[in-house]
This record gives C-alpha cells, sequence and structure tokens, in this order.
C-alpha cells in the first residue's frame, strides 16, 4: 500500500484541533501560545531530522540529550539557549508523544541512562527561558511555562497521541507498526 501523504497545513490544522480540545476540554488548560507551541512542535517532530537537528562541532547528528547538553556547553550564548530549547523540545516530546520508546532511549548501554527526562526538560525550558535575546525573550514566558508545567504538557501530549490513534485510517495509508 502506498502511504497518504499530507500536506503541512493539513497536519498543523488536525494537531492544533487535537491538542486544542485535549488542552482545552479535558485539562481545563486555555493557553493559545501553549498549545500553539505544542501543535508546531508535533508538526516540526514529523521529521525526524527536526528530531536529531543537533549537531556536534564536526557535523554528526546527536541523538541523545547528554551529547546535547554537553554541545551546548561549549557553544556561545545563542546558539546553546537554542540547544536547551531544543532539549526541552525532545524530551517533551519522547516523555509525553512516545514513552515506551523511553526505555531504548535511556537502554543501559546509552549516555542518557542516568537521566531523567523530565528533569533535563524543565531544566532546559528554564535556562532557555532566561536568554535575554530574541526568540527567547519574546517567548521566555512560554518557555518558562513549559518548564514549570512540564509534567502537564507531557501528559496533555499523551492524551493528543490516544486521540490521534483513534482517528479512522483513510484508504490507502500504510499500517500501523507494531
Amino acid at each position: 500500500m502506498k502511504p497518504v501523504l499530507v500536506d503541512a497545513e493539513t497536519l498543523r490544522n488536525l494537531f492544533a484541533g487535537l491538542v486544542e480540545d485535549t488542552f482545552q476540554v479535558e485539562l481545563g488548560v486555555a493557553d493559545p501560545s501553549l498549545t500553539d507551541y505544542l501543535s508546531n512542535l508535533l508538526v516540526r517532530f514529523v521529521r525526524c531530522d527536526a528530531i536529531y537537528r543537533i549537531r556536534n562541532a564536526t557535523g554528526q547528528r546527536l541523538y541523545e540529550v547528554a551529547e546535547m547538553l554537553l554541545e551546548a556547553e561549549e557553544r556561545e550564548e545563542r546558539p546553546q539557549h537554542e540547544i536547551h530549547r531544543h532539549v526541552g523540545d525532545f524530551t517533551l516530546f519522547w516523555a509525553g508523544v512516545f514513552p515506551e520508546a523511553l526505555k531504548r532511549l535511556q537502554g543501559a548501554e546509552r549516555k542518557d541512562h542516568l537521566l531523567d527526562y523530565c528533569q533535563q526538560g524543565k531544566r532546559a525550558y528554564y535556562l532557555a527561558s532566561t536568554c535575554k535575546e530574541e526568540p527567547f525573550r519574546s517567548q521566555s514566558e512560554l518557555l518558562r511555562r513549559l518548564s514549570e508545567e512540564f509534567e502537564l504538557c507531557s501528559f496533555g501530549l499523551n492524551r493528543v497521541r490516544n486521540e490521534w490513534e483513534k482517528l479512522p485510517r483513510q484508504a490507502g495509508a500504510s499500517p500501523e507498526r507494531n
């Protein structure tokens, strides 16, 4: 079967509707800037290259939070904050949308084995919120809220996933993976 291709706007609308409904109706969180950020996160992270966009000085992709944090320490102010925001997004995505993947991501053979994704995500969003340069300054309140409400956002994103899994599959769509 051929996979169904969906344009970015349709996908954005789907995620926006699911996130808004979950956060506003189910969780009682009526915050458009938060729901927009989470919807955009889901749209961005549909692509694996966005999930693993952080690279080290030699251009290699970084697949683990521990590696990303080390890279952030070696960078200047603005790129450092970009990495911190990405670590927040990365940990929120995995902890919220695909928590079953944490067992693999934090396996005994991995550098992330002893990291708590929730604590690292909260810390990363907080650090990104302290930057005085744009776009971080204009997002500082939102990034601080993501830090403070990390668990709620994670729970909400998991509920969003549950809702999209209930959606009818379109004819011609590739079958679900096990």
